[in-house]
């Protein structure tokens, strides 16, 4: 006679499941506010919102993923720095209404359930929501056998941020003349990665070990290097008491398939070509998978990671505000009437 079948043998691990919990616990604790009612474990996260705080506030959600770089992740058996990117992929896009990330959640999908490994994943979005300010106050873990590889995963993020509904920051203030203000980006981010691994990995048959004079590291290295996370250049600026007209987050179609997003209708951005430094990650694509100009400015940040338009007036102590914390930024370009969206020159 067989064996009894049992859950686990046919691949679902609960004892490793809880487990996992157990080991992430006192490092996701560490990211909690003083709003956060709930430990893990729960069927729901409490989240008592300080509404004496607002005159008016307004929840800002969004939800976002790492995409094809976690396949980097999986060639250099590396995922320390995959959550920093999840995190950075949702609070920057709440961030752009003016937001204040208040909490995030994951979901982590796996064909097999390593707890030590999983912890390295959770690490990385508790150092990201430290970055940001938020707790990461629940989650959902699913060993799916049979649906993913046993040795692979996928994630996802779910942020949610708090703004003054008087004080959301929606484009509407833009006018001619406003100024375009770009902060650099840390490399690719998590954007054009099925390029990216097409050039080196498929076209010039490199590997993650091999090491990039361009780069100064392995190639491995530099494209696991994590997405920016741009809450606290926002609060700079904020602080500093300028006004932020509008914000874009440069992800999946570059400068011309976000920064529009931003603009009222009727304005267009215009943009100088050659106006900040390029990371060496992009020449190099650029010049092993002879990638023509207008398809790496609609694929990558090209060194752009986030974009604020402010007044005229403001540039200059934008720029100092941000450049003396060591965010590398750049007037790149004017808002003028047109329907272009984006207009280099």
């Amino acid at each position: 006679m067989p064996e009894d079948l049992t859950y686990k043998s046919a691949g679902v691990d609960i004892d490793e499941g809880e487990r996992f919990v157990r080991l992430i616990s006192p490092m996701v604790k560490e990211t909690f506010r003083k709003e956060v009612l709930t430990g893990l474990g729960r069927f729901g996260a409490l989240f008592a919102l300080d509404t004496s705080r607002y005159k008016s506030p307004v929840l800002v959600s969004g939800t976002d993923g790492v995409g094809t770089k976690l396949k980097v992740a999986f060639m250099c058996d590396r995922h320390d720095t995959v959550g920093i990117d999840l995190v950075a992929m949702c609070v920057n896009d709440i961030l752009t209404s003016g937001a204040e990330p208040l909490f995030f959640l994951d979901y982590l999908a796996t064909g097999r359930l390593l707890a030590e490994k999983a912890g390295d994943i959770i690490s990385g979005i508790v150092k990201g929501c430290k970055e940001a300010g938020c707790s990461l106050i629940g989650g959902e873990t699913a060993e799916m056998p049979g649906f993913y590889r046993a040795d692979e995963y996928d994630i996802s993020g779910f942020a949610v941020g708090v703004a003054e509904r008087d004080g959301i920051i929606d484009g509407s203030a833009v006018r001619q003349g406003d100024l375009v203000l770009g902060v650099s980006s840390s490399g690719l981010h998590s954007n054009g990665y099925s390029l990216v691994r097409k050039v080196f990995f498929d076209l010039k048959g490199l590997g993650p070990d091999t090491y990039m004079e361009d780069f100064g590291r392995t190639l491995g290295e530099e494209l696991l290097e994590p997405t920016r996370i741009y809450v606290k250049a926002f609060n700079l600026l904020r602080d500093a008491g300028l006004d932020v007209k509008a914000m874009a987050h440069v992800t999946g179609g570059g400068i011309p398939g976000n920064l529009p997003r931003a603009l009222p209708e009727g304005m267009e951005a215009v943009i100088r070509t050659g106006s900040w430094p390029e990371q060496p990650v992009f020449q190099v694509i650029r010049e092993l998978g002879n990638i023509p100009e207008a398809e790496m400015k609609k694929t990558f940040n090209l060194g752009i990671g986030y974009i604020v338009i402010l007044a005229p007036d403001q540039g200059d102590s934008a720029l100092s505000v941000l450049n003396s914390s060591g965010y590398e930024s750049f007037i790149i370009g004017e808002i003028q009437k047109g329907t272009a969206g984006v207009r280099y020159v």
